[in-house]
């Protein structure tokens, strides 16, 4: 399996598995959510690049998070930034189809408020980066 479809399916098993972040959300997402109302967390984008070392097979993979909650105070989004920073960060160490996380780090977040043109959306909308980076599993 592919480093990228290892890290997405490590990412989404471990978000679905905060029991916290789950009484927050109305789901968790691999990809467009559909109709779903907010508040929701969905995958976004994820990209792989060659990482490692000399005799280390190894990929950074970066993947895209968003974060939907339709509340008009910050607390709920808050709330689930934090949560899914804790679930990502305790990726560090875990072995996953055939490939081992090594290193979690955010990149970079993104918290707005819809702009007029969207009034009917309300609430908040954010967007979290993080890079993963994974070594082959030997044999």
């Amino acid at each position: 399996m592919s480093a990228e479809m290892a890290v997405r399916g490590a990412v989404l098993a471990a978000l679905r598995a905060d029991g916290d972040l789950a009484g927050r959300v109305n789901g968790v997402s691999d990809g467009d959510v559909g109709q779903a109302s907010g508040p929701y967390v969905m995958l976004a984008e994820c990209s792989g690049a060659d990482w490692g070392g000399k005799g280390l097979d190894g990929r950074e993979v970066r993947i895209a998070i968003e974060l939907r909650d339709p509340g008009e105070g910050a607390g709920g989004i808050a709330a689930m930034l934090t949560r899914v920073d804790g679930a990502l960060h305790g990726l560090a160490g875990l072995a996953r189809d055939g490939w081992h996380m090594v290193g979690v780090a955010l990149i970079r977040s993104r918290i707005a408020r819809p702009g007029p043109g969207h009034r009917r959306e309300g609430g908040w909308r954010g967007v979290v980066d993080y890079r993963v980076r994974a070594l082959r599993a030997e044999g």
